[in-house]
């Protein structure tokens, strides 16, 4: 079945590229790569954000003690690794990719560029963000939506560990339920925590049409997502 997309955002958890959510697995940086390889060989555009939870989580525990500009400027750090190693694992595999960065770090990573971005996903690259934005205080799920908009994807994809919008934790709580249709204005007042409040804001400012939360295991699942399987849920304005 053909595809209804041109240019798609997603958002991957680094969480899932670790060891029990820890430091990183190969052999899963390898199948999320050959997910990302099959998704760009249905002629879809594809920008990708990688989270840095595997990496560091920001104030925890001890790290409770440090500022937040010095957490985030870490977490930030944590992304860009995710994203280097996830380029050089798709060159492995034979695909173009490329990694911008909102932190400029040239001997690292092209600066990003709205103009360069959209130019480098129409030749075919994968295109890689790490940094987030460039600034604290801001996850993540700040940036998929600020790309999405950027470089006004068809669709905003979170694939997760979790296989959509919960009433609450379903790992903790087991009588939580999916949600599988919300307003983003809903999933902000109840407090879900399929994403932060800048996030729903920007979504909700925006009138961003949808975003899709599904599971990013089975691998196929996105590929169903984009030929319109309706798993998961749909948060919209």
């Amino acid at each position: 079945m053909p595809v209804s997309y041109k240019r798609v955002i997603l958002k991957l958890s680094g969480e899932a590229l670790g060891v029990d959510g820890k430091g990183f697995c190969h052999e899963k940086f390898e199948d999320a790569a050959k997910m990302l390889i099959d998704i760009k060989n249905t002629g879809v555009e594809l920008a990708v954000v990688i989270g840095g939870g595997n990496v560091w989580r920001g104030r925890r525990g001890a790290a409770m003690r440090m500022g937040t500009v010095a957490a985030d400027q870490m977490g930030m750090l944590g992304t860009l690794q995710n994203c280097l190693y996830m380029r050089d694992t798709l060159a492995h595999m034979g695909a173009k990719a490329t990694v911008m960065t909102a932190v400029d770090m040239p001997r690292f990573a092209e600066p990003y560029n709205t103009v360069k971005a959209l130019d480098l996903l129409e030749q075919g690259h994968i295109v890689l963000f790490a940094c987030g934005i460039g600034s604290p205080c801001f996850s993540t799920d700040t940036t998929v939506v600020l790309r999405g908009i950027e470089l006004e994807c068809d669709a905003i994809l979170m694939a997760k560990n979790i296989d959509g919008v919960y009433t609450a934790d379903p790992r903790i709580d087991p009588t939580a339920t999916m949600i599988r249709d919300i307003t983003y204005a809903e999933a902000s007042a109840r407090g879900l925590k399929v994403m932060d409040a800048a996030a729903f804001t920007i979504l909700s400012d925006n009138n961003v049409p949808q975003v899709r939360v599904f599971g990013l295991e089975p691998a196929e699942n996105i590929i169903k997502v984009l030929e319109g399987d309706m798993m998961g849920t749909v948060l919209h304005p």
